[in-house]
């Protein structure tokens, strides 16, 4: 038997959309709260599609929903930087490999990476560095393992953001960017897998090193 998604309804995806976004570019801080009936009215819509926005947020891990607390963005502290890049790095890397290995187009890749050269603030070229690194695992040619990439996508976004706002670091991250980019149109599938394992390893040990017992609360590898 096949299962059709239930699409979400419009109104939900927008405010669903809207508080993402905001949330993977600082405009809302890890910690802040975020009320239903300020963001109803904030968006022109009831809590409904509210609700449901938030509900779909909690489980993709980019806010935390408690009984008695209310809904907050999640925090980031280091256990979680590292669990969520330990993800990546498992992963990401193998998918790159095969992707580059199929010999696949990687224009999306390249576009991805001259809109982060042009991008006019942070949130555009945090935006770019994402959609940079999607388009180098989407063609892996395994979907499950792109799903489950997708699925730890947006808690990375929010790690990267947290550490930008910290210690901003996106020339040296374009400069890793172009490199692995230049290994992959090589053909070279296990240099652009090494090279990526490195960036975001390198990424993760400078935003939270061993030796950080802080929660922190302040774009992107």
């Amino acid at each position: 038997m096949s299962f059709t998604p239930t699409p979400i309804p419009s109104r939900t995806q927008f405010v669903l959309d809207a508080i993402r976004h905001a949330i993977l570019t600082g405009t809302l801080s890890p910690g802040q709260a975020l009320v239903e009936t300020e963001l109803a009215a904030q968006f022109g819509v009831s809590k409904t599609p509210v609700r449901e926005a938030l509900k779909t947020l909690a489980g993709t891990g980019l806010v935390v929903m408690s009984q008695y607390k209310g809904v907050a963005v999640r925090r980031v502290d280091a256990d979680m930087a590292r669990e969520v890049y330990d993800v990546r790095l498992l992963l990401e890397p193998e998918a790159v490999r095969r992707t580059v290995a199929r010999e696949v187009p990687l224009q999306a890749a390249e576009e991805a990476l001259d809109r982060a050269d042009r991008a006019q603030d942070r949130a555009e070229r945090a935006l770019a560095n994402r959609e940079f690194h999607r388009a180098l695992y989407l063609p892996c040619g395994n979907p499950l393992l792109t799903r489950v990439l997708d699925e730890v996508r947006d808690q990375a976004a929010l790690v990267s953001a947290v550490a930008w706002a910290a210690r901003p670091s996106w020339e040296r991250e374009a400069t890793e960017h172009r490199e692995i980019l230049c290994l992959a149109l090589d053909g070279d599938a296990d240099g652009a897998a090494l090279a990526l394992h490195e960036h975001v390893g390198s990424f993760i040990r400078r935003a939270f090193p061993e030796d950080t017992d802080r929660t922190s609360g302040k774009d992107s590898a």
